[in-house]
């Protein structure tokens, strides 16, 4: 049996999206567990470290 090159191309493709999308939302799931706090915090530190250079 012969597989044919457009479909083991379209598996990849899927293959491919799929992963993108695992990683945007484990990126996202990141980022939303922050506090307003901690982000304010962090934006504090990395304005204070940039003044410093």
């Amino acid at each position: 049996m012969r597989v044919k090159w457009w479909k083991v191309a379209g598996l990849a493709a899927f293959v491919g999206v799929a992963a993108t999308g695992v990683v945007i939302a484990r990126a996202e799931r990141r980022r939303r567990a922050y506090t307003p706090e901690e982000i304010r915090e962090r934006l504090h530190a990395r304005h204070a470290e940039a003044a410093d250079k």
